[in-house]
């Protein structure tokens, strides 16, 4: 259920003390409501089914539908992947050939980092038509637990900057008292900038549960669910144009989330909602031909495509633009250091609130770009779990429900098998064996294994990779976490 939310508390954290700072006004959560955002998609698409919407999970979209070249080219829709592919690309007795799905105008809702907005923007170049900075992310990860009895505060919302972190990295931890009986929602989110390739941000969190105010929280309980999503921290200087010939990005496939109050998904909503309105106008103007006459026409005929140049000039119209505009400095500003970011983002929150003619750069054209090299850090011993307040990786991994088909090709590819070994291990200590929170990547004699089956779908290879050498692509099927808590 949706639990309103009763008392905002922030906290700077040293190793064995909490501070209470004043809350900021974009982590302002009055009248707001805690809910586990995977129950709530489920209900919206069983409203959305019943509005007679057609929903197909278990179908991921692999392809896009191109017609022409990326100079005259316009997407025609989505395919869906080939099922009841071997490990080695044979076809199995299940095989199916994946299915066309054409369309009038067709939204990229990927979320952070999707592979066909990877490629959409590419091909028509949407970053450079916008004059956008490359996105910069951050890794989530995410716990849910059921606690002892008596510390459960529904309603509370707890946010927390420093400790464990180091003060050249960015990043907090939330925890969320939720409306069912003990439930408590708790994670750490560490931006993907950070330059020490021993960081661990899986590991970064299990550190932070260990602290007095966390420890006493989740002492006496259990953890029923784990997962882990990058998510957009660019903001508007890292919005690309939102449209293209044939469709138009939405929520956090067009960077949309607010970094400052670090949600997105009421952006998210809102963009959906006014592309929607852009499409209903268009249709209602120009209406689809029946089926019977759309039969008539060739199989390689291109539909009439809508424009939807209204959905990106309502958007930058509406609020969610105004949100954007107002906090853009806010997360740049930590290129300057943790204390002058500090200084100016209060400065920002309280006072100018967007209000000034200058707008700041991010740090790094790529989070990869970000990574030192490993002769320059030193190694950090991250405690061993205790398997009751901290666990490995792999137990983690068993919460999430994780499941893909062993016999199916890996998703996760490599451009270049040799840059693991000659680039990955030498220069910067294989990072990948870190950043990954599901041990997708570990290196057994020298030699990277690849553990697609463990994957959680957060996409940190796809952007923290030092070379970009890694390629994230949909799994057959359903493949991929299953949440039902988080």
């Amino acid at each position: 259920g949706a639990q309103k939310v009763g008392e905002d508390k922030f906290w700077y954290l040293t190793e064995r003390r909490k501070i209470p700072l004043p809350t900021p006004p974009d982590m302002d959560n009055e009248g707001n409501y805690i809910v586990s955002l995977s129950r709530v998609v489920s209900y919206l698409g069983e409203k959305a089914e019943a509005l007679g919407v057609e929903i197909y999970p278990g179908f991921a979209g692999a392809e896009l539908l191109t017609s022409g070249d990326s100079d005259d080219g316009v997407v025609l829709g989505v395919a869906t992947g080939d099922m009841g592919v071997a490990k080695s690309g044979a076809h199995k007795a299940s095989f199916q050939r994946g299915v066309e799905i054409r369309a009038r105008a067709t939204l990229l809702a990927e979320g952070a980092r999707g592979s066909l907005t990877k490629e959409c923007m590419k091909r028509f170049g949407l970053r450079e038509a916008a004059g956008a900075q490359e996105m910069t992310y951050a890794l989530g990860v995410k716990e849910v637990w059921d606690v002892a009895e008596g510390n459960h505060r529904p309603g509370e919302a707890i946010h927390s900057i420093g400790w464990p972190l180091p003060r050249d990295t960015y990043g907090g931890s939330f925890v969320y008292h939720m409306k069912e009986k003990n439930r408590v929602s708790l994670g750490f989110v560490v931006g993907l900038d950070y330059n020490n390739p021993y960081l661990s941000p899986f590991q970064e969190f299990q550190r932070f549960k260990t602290h007095p105010a966390i420890r006493g929280l989740l002492a006496g309980g259990k953890m029923v669910q784990y997962g882990a999503r990058t998510l957009n921290e660019g903001g508007l200087q890292c919005v690309p144009k939102l449209t293209f010939p044939g469709g138009a990005l939405i929520g956090c496939a067009g960077g949309l989330l607010n970094v400052a109050q670090i949600k997105g998904t009421h952006t998210a909503m809102m963009s959906g909602v006014l592309a929607a309105d852009a499409i209903a106008a268009a249709l209602a103007a120009d209406p689809t031909p029946a089926a019977e006459e759309e039969e008539e026409a060739p199989e390689d005929a291109v539909p009439k495509l809508i424009s939807l140049d209204g959905y990106e000039r309502a958007l930058k119209e509406s609020w969610v633009w105004s949100e954007l505009h107002a906090t853009r400095n806010i997360r740049p500003s930590f290129k300057f250091g943790f204390l002058p970011f500090l200084a100016y983002s209060g400065l920002e929150a309280y006072l100018l609130r967007g209000r000034v003619p200058w707008t700041l750069k991010h740090a790094h054209a790529g989070d990869h770009t970000a990574t030192g090299r490993a002769a320059k850090h030193k190694p950090i011993a991250y405690p061993k779990p205790d398997g009751e307040l901290t666990f490995d990786v792999l137990s983690c991994v068993a919460m999430s429900g994780t499941n893909h088909d062993h016999d199916s090709p890996s998703h996760l590819v490599l451009k270049d098998a040799g840059v693991p070994k000659a680039v990955n291990v030498p220069k910067f200590a294989a990072p990948e064996s870190r950043y990954c929170p599901a041990k997708v990547y570990e290196y057994v004699d020298g030699e990277l294994v690849i553990n697609a089956q463990n994957c959680v779908h957060c996409k940190a290879c796809d952007i923290k990779d030092p070379t970009q050498n890694i390629v994230w692509t949909v799994p057959e099927g359903g493949g991929g976490p299953k949440y039902t808590a988080m």
